[in-house]
């Protein structure tokens, strides 16, 4: 048995895909924002603020970081609204998503705060700067550069784990492919076409975190 390609069908709703990729790129670019804000504000309580917050944070980080996206993401749509709270299944997909990589980015940035040397934060104290110049300045700036490949890895994993929000109705690109296959029953051509569409947004996404690493940490060490 041989199967013949027809991508004409494919390609004659491509618009239909690159809508699905830009709303893939949104979700990424608000989940990976509200993410690392969760992950600086986690990161810093964690290894400056009172022994509860740590041990609150370091829950948070282990219970998200040992279970599964899926089920953290069933728990925000179908479990919330139990509690009062119901969401759109785009707001629910932005939530689960933020939670999700800010445990991520908690631990990554605290591993960039340990790596700053004790006697750099001793001679910024002997400078008179305060404690707010001190974790900006010195501690949380370096920390970010030092671990800056690792979040960008990090955020990458975020926009393939975008295809996931699929399962419960949000729109991205793998939901708008799982449609189409349905309607055109070419599967194998759909999912050729959705590779390439996410090997292209990665690359352009890579080179992206590149660029902004030469504008943001010029300085030599």
């Amino acid at each position: 048995m041989t199967y013949v390609f027809h991508f004409g069908p494919i390609l004659a709703r491509i618009d239909e895909l690159l809508y699905g990729a830009l709303r893939t790129l949104e979700l990424t670019i608000v989940s990976v924002a509200a993410g690392l804000l969760v992950g600086v504000l986690g990161a810093l309580g964690r290894s400056f603020g009172p022994r509860w917050l740590a041990a609150a944070v370091g829950v948070y980080v282990e219970l998200i970081r040992n279970t599964p996206l899926l089920v953290q993401l069933y728990f925000v749509f179908f479990s919330l609204p139990l509690m009062g709270l119901k969401l759109t299944s785009d707001q629910a997909a932005i939530l689960a998503l933020s939670i999700h990589l800010g445990a991520y980015a908690v631990e990554i940035l605290r591993a960039g705060i340990e790596s700053i040397p004790d006697g750099q934060i001793e001679a910024a104290k002997a400078l008179g700067l305060s404690r707010w110049q001190i974790i900006r300045h010195v501690i949380l700036v370096p920390a970010a550069r030092a671990v800056y490949p690792a979040l960008t890895s990090q955020f990458v994993l975020q926009l393939m784990g975008t295809s996931i929000v699929s399962a419960i109705a949000a729109e991205e690109l793998t939901a708008v492919a799982n449609n189409m296959a349905m309607q055109t029953f070419r599967n194998f051509e759909i999912y050729i076409v959705v590779a390439v569409i996410y090997f292209v947004l990665v690359q352009l996404c890579d080179a992206g975190f590149r660029l902004s690493s030469r504008l943001i940490f010029r300085w030599k060490v």
